[in-house]
């Protein structure tokens, strides 16, 4: 008896090892080297020196498996502008600031963060950013409120709350999408024009063709007339 518990135990573990390892294998990355996006940064309160930076810009310069290497364009209120690469594993979960996670995560998804354990996704939503309805993940700390993009697993808004002042990150501008908010109100111009054109030009075709026959009928009658 005590050696079929021993065994179940075995079987147990085995599988459980197995389901983990299987998890962390699947973390999917959704960026690749060349990919960038840029984002605007507001204060409220008194940040820190070094930490007052108005805009940022995130390249990728580097992926392999579940490691990104990023280069990070920080631009500050005198127009100064600092520049500093570093590497994250989606697996190990060094992440700096969360600024990419695993890709196609869902609502109830857990992923780690190193310095602040585990993330779990509260909520999925769809919202415009950088002018394009994207699918997002919501997430959130005793200090910050996270967005991500779905497909991508980039951060596109945040909002971070620190003793002396809040910061708020929003994406401006990536090559990761390309807008499409603003497509739909042209294509329906564009329909709307071609439709009056169509109008128009049958308008003027049935208006030429009763003065032709006005026109003709004159004659035929002017001819009888003679």
């Amino acid at each position: 008896m005590s050696l079929k518990i021993v065994v179940a135990t075995i079987a147990v573990v085995m599988v459980l090892s197995s389901s983990s390892f299987s998890v962390i294998a699947d973390f999917s990355v959704g960026v690749k080297k060349g990919d960038w996006i840029e984002y605007a940064v507001t204060y409220t309160g008194s940040p820190s020196q070094g930490h007052d930076i108005n805009w940022a810009r995130m390249e990728i310069t580097n992926v392999q498996d579940t490691i990104i290497s990023v280069r990070i364009n920080s631009r500050y209120p005198n127009g100064s502008t600092e520049i500093f690469n570093s590497t994250l594993n989606l697996q190990t979960g060094e992440l700096i600031d969360d600024f990419i996670i695993p890709a196609n995560l869902n609502a109830g998804d857990i992923f780690l963060d190193q310095n602040l354990g585990n993330i779990t996704i509260s909520r999925v939503e769809e919202h415009n950013y950088a002018g394009s309805i994207r699918t997002v993940l919501y997430a959130s700390t005793n200090e910050t409120s996270y967005v991500w993009d779905q497909a991508t697993g980039v951060s596109v808004e945040g909002t971070s709350q620190q003793p002396d002042y809040s910061m708020y990150t929003i994406v401006e501008g990536t090559n990761l999408w390309q807008p499409s908010g603003g497509l739909e109100l042209p294509m329906f111009v564009l329909i709307v024009f071609t439709v009056a054109l169509a109008l128009i030009g049958l308008g003027i075709f049935f208006v030429k063709y009763r003065k032709k026959k006005k026109l003709r009928n004159s004659l035929i009658t002017s001819a009888m007339c003679f």
